[in-house]
């Protein structure tokens, strides 16, 4: 017995043995078992006892073994020896403590000690029969539900539960009971019993009869709350670093702190930043009411119901607004709506007070933004959805979240200020937005490259005659203004060109002879040589009729194309040479799209990011738009997240996805014309009764006169066969008449004499749009019809 263990140590026999071999201690336990006394034997060697030989004790660690010892009477005993080898310590030698049960010691009551381990144990333990009802539950499992044992016994899990979670656990404790092996399941939930959410690791193991057959089965939950939040705030502090900063885009930056905290943090955030005052900074000094522009909010809630604010809107928060209390303090404040610390704000402002209460937010925290010793603006988190208050761990993983994002927000800011002006030029040079067309659903990105200069990426889509539609991206090397100007020029040309409906390789034929003359006029204009101006690009044309998409490049990257339930392939395309070379040929292809396709066309900088090549950017575009949920703009956001995971691009990125739509059969009607022209009023008849079935009557009287006029003049100039195609879609009615010739009209006002040459400017005012374009037999003559006037 002994200060650290008051207890009788007679039912172990304990001896330590030096690391000469000599026993040092000798207990009464040691004496009951061989009937040594601790004065024969202290001091003696150990080996004097052993009856077969010395004892094999390693030089570290523990052994365990049976051994023959010498007891005092003669007779030799076996015994199971424990020893455990301990190091020196505070100049004590190293010493072997050698221990061994005794046989005869008196045992505790198993019955009394294993109904207690159930009972008493720290640890949550239910017991469930075969049919998985509860047979008994311990104290620490009670408390976790909030019910007492006699309340639940019989009932299953998802009974007691009552969640989701719940019924996961019976389905785990199913598979037990019919496999027999035991697992572990991990659930983060707030069980009846407790004031918050819990993370619970329970082990389930099968309980099993002296036959070895599953009885039932026994579920231990282990509180492991505190290592599971500490790995949700690692995680969500490593999410922020890659999520937030991708671009140099303030609002963006901005979305992506708000992004980040929902829902791991919060169910609402708002990110409202300072206005900039004369030079662009943020005022150093502030008082209330503050000025804040609503600058990114984010929501579980679909459409965001919570923000009184919308993005761009400037308000101003008066002193006890969690927005003004946290800018003037300096620091961070929680807020309680059910302790009434937000009452006189929210009595000033009646309809966020209402707001407020429908929602049922209960909790709100406003975290400063700020960087480099300047106040930027204010991001407020608020709960609704979850229970459980801010709590100060709460606090300071918003603190770190938020001191990320404010660098990352300074950053932008900076960089948008010093590259304004070069950017605004860039910008204004490409489409602001993208036309509605009956071909194509579309979605674009432009990034700019991180640093600077300026580059010449590009990308449009063009409405064509016939509902076609032009889909169009290219690159001009170098970077700077001059290769801004010369994007602009190319872009006005491909546009121009595209008028005059060129196939592909036509179009970037004359493309190129562009380019060559500006490469000489810039090597004759600065005493440079030839070749100097130098671009990437490729033109696709698709028609919604006929599904098909011809296309041709000049040394740009093939697009990947990904149809519906199908992976994503690049498609094969003749190599065609830079823009600027000369003299040489460009080849087209031809593909048949199925409706729901989707195309994916981007510049080199998109795949040439970073340390890694082409081929690893390849792949991982494709795994990106594998991923197609149906969105464009949620596709171009994930591919350039999986490309270009920080917003470093060395280069200018565009991004441009096309999802091709399909005109019916019922949609497009065809004729063909004879060559007589007394037939042109059955033709009209004709047109007439097809835009009655199509429930567009209201259409007739023009489009019967259009019909008229193209017809008979096909018929007295062009050359057979002739053909009359209508196509519509909600907004348009387009007449195409095509033949053989390949002269085409022209527009010219008739003199008062003049017997005719008034039907193609009867045409010109008749309709939204006309023209012709050639093709490989011949050329057509197209009209366009605007419905919509026409309701």
């Amino acid at each position: 017995m002994t200060p650290e263990y008051p207890f009788d140590e007679a039912a172990t026999a304990r001896v330590v043995v030096d690391d000469t071999g000599t026993l040092v201690d000798w207990n009464e336990g040691a004496r009951t078992l061989l009937g040594w006394s601790p004065a024969e034997v202290v001091g003696r060697p150990a080996g004097d006892l052993l009856a077969d030989g010395p004892l094999p004790l390693p030089v570290m660690g523990r052994w365990d073994g049976t051994v023959t010892l010498r007891h005092r009477d003669g007779r030799a005993v076996p015994v199971w020896l424990l020893a455990h080898r301990r190091p020196p310590h505070d100049d004590a030698p190293g010493r072997w403590l050698v221990v061994a049960p005794l046989p005869d010691a008196p045992r505790p009551a198993d019955d009394l000690l294993t109904t207690a381990a159930l009972l008493q144990s720290p640890c949550a333990i239910a017991v469930y029969d075969e049919r998985l009802r509860l047979v008994r539950i311990n104290a620490a499992m009670a408390r976790a539900i909030g019910l007492p044992e006699e309340r639940v016994r019989g009932l299953r899990p998802s009974e007691i539960g009552g969640r989701p979670q719940s019924t996961d656990l019976e389905r785990h404790m199913l598979r037990v009971l019919a496999t027999g092996r035991a697992q572990d399941v991990q659930t983060y939930t707030r069980s009846g019993g407790e004031a918050r959410a819990h993370a619970w690791l329970a082990r389930l193991a099968p309980v099993t009869d002296a036959e070895g057959r599953v009885r039932g089965v026994c579920l231990s939950a282990h509180d492991f709350t505190d290592n599971y939040l500490a790995r949700e705030r690692l995680r969500l502090v490593n999410e922020a670093s890659v999520r937030i900063g991708t671009t140099l885009d303030v609002t963006r930056t901005a979305q992506e702190l708000a992004d980040v905290c929902v829902p791991a943090l919060a169910d609402f955030v708002s990110v409202d930043l300072l206005e900039p005052q004369d030079g662009g900074e943020p005022p150093t000094r502030f008082s209330a009411p503050v000025g804040l522009r609503r600058c990114a909010h984010r929501s579980i809630t679909p459409g965001e119901p919570e923000a009184v604010a919308k993005p761009g809107e400037v308000q101003e928060y008066p002193a006890g607004s969690p927005q003004a209390d946290s800018l003037l303090a300096g620091r961070t404040t929680v807020g309680s709506v059910r302790q009434g610390r937000l009452d006189d704000w929210l009595a000033q402002d009646a309809p966020r007070h209402a707001r407020v209460r429908e929602i049922g937010i209960h909790s709100t925290m406003s975290v400063p933004i700020r960087a480099r010793g300047t106040t930027l603006g204010v991001a407020v988190l608020t709960r609704f959805r979850r229970p459980d208050p801010f709590t100060p761990d709460d606090v300071l993983l918003a603190e770190e979240i938020t001191a990320r994002a404010a660098v990352c927000i300074d950053n932008a800011r900076r960089f948008s200020r010093e590259r304004e002006t070069a950017l605004a030029l860039q910008r204004s040079l490409l489409p602001r937005t993208l036309p509605r067309t009956a071909a194509v659903d579309a979605a674009s990105r432009y990034l700019p490259a991180s640093r600077a200069g300026v580059g010449g990426d590009w990308f449009d889509v063009i409405p064509l005659s016939g509902m076609r539609v032009a889909m169009v991206v290219g690159d001009v090397v170098g970077s700077g203004v001059q290769a801004s100007a010369t994007m602009g020029r190319l872009r006005t040309a491909v546009r121009t060109l595209a008028d005059i409906d060129l196939a592909p390789d036509e179009l970037l034929t004359h493309l190129d002879d562009l380019v060559v003359r500006l490469s000489e006029e810039a090597a004759g204009g600065e005493g440079g040589s030839p070749g100097e101006v130098g671009a990437s690009c490729l033109y696709a044309v698709y028609d919604p009729v006929s599904r098909r998409c011809t296309m041709a490049g000049a040394d740009h990257p093939s697009p990947v194309l990904l149809r519906p339930g199908g992976v994503p392939r690049e498609v094969e395309l003749p190599p065609g040479p830079p823009l600027g070379v000369g003299g040489l040929p460009f080849e087209s292809t031809e593909l048949e799209l199925p409706e729901g396709s989707v195309l994916a066309f981007y510049t080199d900088g998109l795949l040439d990011c970073g340390e890694r090549g082409p081929a690893v950017g390849r792949r991982r575009l494709t795994e990106a738009l594998a991923a197609f949920s149906g969105s464009l703009d949620e596709t171009c956001d994930r591919v350039l997240h999986a490309l270009l995971p920080v917003g470093n691009a060395a280069d200018d990125v565009a991004l441009l996805l096309a999802r091709t739509r399909g005109l019916p059969a019922s949609q497009v009607a065809t004729w063909d014309i004879p060559s007589d022209p007394a037939l042109v009023a059955p033709i009209r008849k004709q047109v007439v009764d097809q835009l009655a079935r199509w429930e567009l009557s209201e259409a007739s009287f023009t489009t019967e006169l259009v019909v008229s006029e193209l017809v008979t003049n096909a018929i007295r100039y062009g050359s057979h066969p002739i053909r009359l195609r209508l196509i519509h879609d909600a907004e348009t009615l387009i007449c195409e008449v095509s033949d053989t010739s390949h002269t085409a009209p022209h527009l010219r006002r008739a003199k008062t004499w003049d017997e005719g040459g008034r039907g193609l400017l009867l045409v010109a005012q008749l309709t939204q749009r006309w023209g012709s374009r050639h093709t490989g037999d011949g050329k057509t003559i197209w009209a366009e019809l605007t419905l919509l006037d026409q309701e």
